[in-house]
């Protein structure tokens, strides 16, 4: 009698998992085995990528274009006039930049290579460099043009990220005022003494160009594609990536592959490069140990700051304005 009920249990089991094997059966859709003929539908490809290049640029984004090439120009230019008055270190070894009298302590350095973890800082003096970590991508001539592919890669230039999407905007790659950093180097070679005052308008102006530059490239990459590497920092602004095998080149891997993209956002192409920054409340030098007190914030808003600009609020949790002090 036991067996029989125990049969029974099992019969009903297997209905029910019938009845779900059905159910999921019936809700696949099934389509047809006959091969696809890609010529047919190459020049369908190729037609809809034609009918939508006519679409750019977008007339309504090339104000946007000018503004942001605009505000790029008075960020470069008010960082290397305030890196010549407030003093800028950089790590020998890795990228870590602070803005202050002397570096700090915090053990963050992974060496030359990435040989080291948790290193001390070796600072040297830092450059404009330093403070705006410099983008740059192919140049293209048209925005849907061919992929570049990796035997091209030396046949196209590359400039910022910034200016090639402010050009696939509109803008006119003839423009005097899409300069480049190494023009700024002749200035800093004697530089002139500003008062405070002068300080303080040349870092609110340069916090303003930073924002402006930041707020425009968020609106432009809401109509003009980007890509990024998920492995590395390689930008491409355009519909699709390039072909060029570099992953891994700027990463010091010890592999050359292919890049794996996917959509850009604001800090691919604007990096913040966060650093830490020393409070009022925080002793001379920042040290290890209290590193869970200090608070961070993007170079160039350090770097504003300590020259007299006063920082946006939405800055004042990352910096811990009110944070308690590292104990002694």
């Amino acid at each position: 009698m036991s067996a029989l009920k125990i049969n029974l249990r099992e019969l009903k089991r297997w209905q029910r998992s019938s009845l779900n094997l059905e159910k999921l059966i019936n809700g696949f859709r099934f389509y047809s085995n006959k091969s696809l003929d890609l010529k047919n539908l190459r020049p369908m490809i190729l037609k809809r990528i034609e009918e939508r290049s006519k679409e750019y640029p977008v007339k309504g984004m090339l104000p946007v274009a000018h503004e942001v090439l605009q505000a790029r120009n008075a960020l470069y230019d008010g960082v290397s006039t305030l890196i010549q008055h407030v003093p800028v270190w950089s790590c020998k070894y890795c990228p870590e930049v602070f803005i202050g009298e002397s570096g700090h302590l915090i053990q963050t350095c992974h060496g030359y290579h990435r040989h080291a973890k948790n290193k001390v800082h070796t600072w040297v003096k830092g450059s404009l460099n330093d403070v705006i970590a410099p983008v740059e991508t192919f140049h293209l001539q048209k925005m849907f043009q061919n992929v570049v592919k990796h035997h091209e890669r030396f046949d196209y230039d590359r400039i910022p990220a910034i200016v090639e999407l402010c050009l696939q905007a509109g803008a006119d790659s003839n423009d005097q005022s899409i300069v480049t950093p190494d023009n700024l180097e002749n200035n800093m070679v004697n530089p002139k003494k500003l008062s405070e005052d002068d300080l303080r308008l040349v870092a609110i102006r340069t916090l303003r160009s930073w924002e402006a530059v930041r707020s425009g490239v968020h609106k432009l990459l809401f109509v003009y594609p980007a890509r990024v590497c998920k492995h590395c920092s390689e930008v491409h602004v355009g519909p699709s990536g390039h072909k060029a095998r570099m992953c891994g080149v700027f990463k010091y891997d010890t592999w050359r592959g292919a890049h794996f993209w996917e959509k850009a956002k604001v800090d691919d192409l604007v990096p913040p490069k966060v650093v830490w920054i020393r409070r009022h409340q925080d002793g001379l030098v920042l040290v290890d140990k209290g590193r869970e007190y200090y608070g961070r914030a993007p170079v160039v808003v350090d770097l504003c700051s300590k020259g007299g600009a006063l920082v946006p609020s939405k800055y004042f949790c990352m910096m811990k304005v009110d944070g308690l002090t590292a104990p002694d």
